[in-house]
């Protein structure tokens, strides 16, 4: 195959105008995947901004592909599609955690999952659709956490550090506050300085609990500083 007989081929699929159409919808999805990610890149996930771009773009590209091959080669339109989900399946199951009893990730494969559908209704040309859902999707993302943490619906697992003495002293000091609402600490982590101890713990809790906590903790004459770390979210 020369390079004329190639050229000659491209001008061809330009001049059908399917390479337009194509373009068109490969941007689009492009963009609405990456509207999505940018949210999750802001809260700082795994899954953000080049991630949730690629799944969608390659979504409607699977699309595109699985009509445009099975018009060519007389196959079945919904063969290639019908992969996608297992696919991202796939995925999203590797993006969720279960560690100590508590799971984390769900939301970040759920979105994962709804990008991927954005991408294939791109690539199949339902254009308000695609932009519908993703203007839903970043609404429940932005909207619905605050009003998780503001009526204390959600766990948040945040972490502390406090000092003191030494190691016992605090920890004696810290199970004792937390015994109150039968709750321990997790990923219990300490050091030692010239002039203190310094011990870091997580803890799991809504955010009125973890209000409380908090509180509870700078309000102990045991303990020398208190910080609050921030929280690490299960979603």
């Amino acid at each position: 195959m020369t390079w004329p007989h190639i050229l000659n081929l491209m001008h061809s699929e330009m001049a059908s105008g399917l390479v337009a159409t194509t373009l068109i919808r490969l941007v689009l999805a492009a963009i609405l995947g990456g509207i999505i990610g940018l949210e999750r890149e802001l809260r700082h996930r795994p899954a953000g901004l080049r991630t949730n771009m690629f799944i969608c773009f390659g979504a409607a590209m699977f699309t595109i592909l699985s009509d445009v091959l099975a018009v060519e080669h007389l196959g079945d339109h919904t063969r290639i599609t019908a992969q996608i989900i297992p696919g991202i399946g796939f995925i999203g199951a590797g993006s969720i955690l279960h560690t100590r009893g508590l799971t984390s990730g769900l939301t970040t494969a759920s979105t994962l999952f709804v990008v991927a559908s954005v991408g294939m209704a791109t690539g199949g040309g339902l254009y308000l659709t695609a932009v519908f859902a993703t203007i839903v999707v970043v609404a429940a993302l932005f909207s619905l956490g605050h009003l998780e943490l503001t009526f204390n619906l959600k766990t948040l697992l945040n972490s502390y550090e406090v000092t003191g003495g030494s190691v016992d002293e605090i920890t004696q000091e810290v199970n004792r506050i937390l015994e109150r609402k039968h709750r321990m600490m997790l990923n219990v982590v300490s050091g030692s300085t010239s002039q203190h101890v310094r011990l870091q713990f997580d803890a799991v809790g809504c955010n009125r609990d973890q209000k409380e906590l908090l509180s509870e903790l700078r309000a102990s004459p045991v303990l020398g500083s208190v910080t609050s770390l921030g929280p690490v979210e299960l979603e």
